[in-house]
């Protein structure tokens, strides 16, 4: 019985799903819970014309929900999944601290103010430059903001890259920069979030790539953290069957659930 850990609704501009269609096909799923993760990314792009969050009743709709739908068997969460920008660090930290949240994701979606989900941010460059350029500013933003639980998506822009033979190998052509990334996150205690949206993008593995999550765990990694990454009720635990089996091959017998944003570890099987 998995609970899905990164989720979208209304309160995400890139979601028009009801959060309550979410909490009940989660339900009909069989999940043990889930924790609503939307989108707070400042600063994202105005020419892209999504990503606002209205902060104000984010938390207060969501806590009510969870009282109102949670039982015995079925437990709601409120989360975050923080856009990290290193300019962003002092007006993120006050946004995460200021609600009661139990769980917040970290996620770099900005290239230099380039998304990679759009075709335009491919123009003018090679793939290999930028994402090299990505994982950079992975590294730059969590040495600028640690106030998160879970690293997600870890190898993201590599969804929208049209060359399988790239979109597939995530981990050996950038290792060095990769490997300080899952570094910093080991010493620093934190979760490596395994997104299986990336099954439905074209790619082998979730995010990230099986050879970083083996990584992670090679250099002492602990905390696994999952989630679909789902939009839309049809998207949740989304190829879910797919994750004991790997994160077993990867070292990995459990996951992680953050409450009050403390781990509570789940056996995968």
């Amino acid at each position: 019985m998995f609970w899905d850990n990164h989720m979208h609704c209304n309160f995400s501009g890139d979601s028009e799903a009801d959060p309550l269609d979410m909490i009940n096909v989660a339900k009909a799923k069989g999940l043990r819970g889930i924790t609503f993760t939307d989108h707070l990314d400042l600063g994202y792009p105005q020419e892209y014309g999504f990503f606002d969050l209205d902060i104000e009743n984010y938390y207060p709709t969501h806590h009510k929900l969870a009282l109102e739908n949670s039982t015995d068997e079925f437990t709601i969460l409120t989360g975050l999944e923080v856009g990290l920008q290193p300019w962003a660090k002092n007006e993120n930290e006050e946004i995460v601290k200021a609600y009661p949240f139990d769980f917040i994701i970290g996620s770099t979606h900005l290239i230099d103010r380039l998304d990679p989900y759009f075709d335009s941010s491919w123009e003018n460059t090679t793939p290999e430059a930028l994402l090299t350029r990505y994982y950079e500013c992975i590294l730059e933003n969590i040495n600028t903001f640690t106030d998160f639980d879970s690293l997600g998506h870890l190898d993201y822009a590599f969804r929208y890259v049209k060359d399988s033979s790239i979109k597939n190998n995530t981990y050996e052509p950038y290792k060095d920069i990769v490997d300080a990334i899952l570094q910093i996150i080991v010493n620093k205690d934190k979760a490596l979030e395994i997104n299986s949206k990336a099954l439905s993008k074209g790619m082998k593995y979730p995010n990230p790539h099986k050879d970083i999550v083996k990584r992670y765990h090679e250099l002492g990694g602990k905390l696994i953290t999952i989630g679909a990454d789902a939009h839309s009720p049809d998207g949740i635990a989304a190829d879910f069957d797919f994750l004991p089996d790997f994160l077993n091959e990867c070292g990995f017998t459990e996951y992680a659930v953050y409450q009050k944003r403390n781990p509570v570890f789940y056996p995968l099987r």
